[in-house]
């Protein structure tokens, strides 16, 4: 499991094996969890100083994670 704060099993344990089986059945599905996932280590490399961003950029990182993740839960909840 990855170090990385926010990942996809730990926002939503309960639905490890449905987040599987969209991935592996919804094209769409499968792109928001590529995108949640490259945005939410973005974030991570921000908030460690690894590679640091503006506030205001790391801001909006932080609201297309979130909203992304909210499209997620959607789909999971339709599921």
């Amino acid at each position: 499991m990855s170090h990385t704060p926010h990942e996809l099993a730990e926002e939503f344990p309960d639905k490890v094996e449905k987040i599987h089986e969209l991935k592996t059945s919804n094209a769409h599905f499968a792109k928001l969890m590529d995108d949640y996932h490259e945005v939410n280590r973005a974030v991570h490399r921000a908030e460690t100083g690894i590679e640091p961003k503006e506030e205001l950029a790391e801001v909006e990182m932080r609201k297309k994670r979130m909203h992304l993740k909210d499209e997620i839960a959607s789909m999971l909840a339709k599921a």
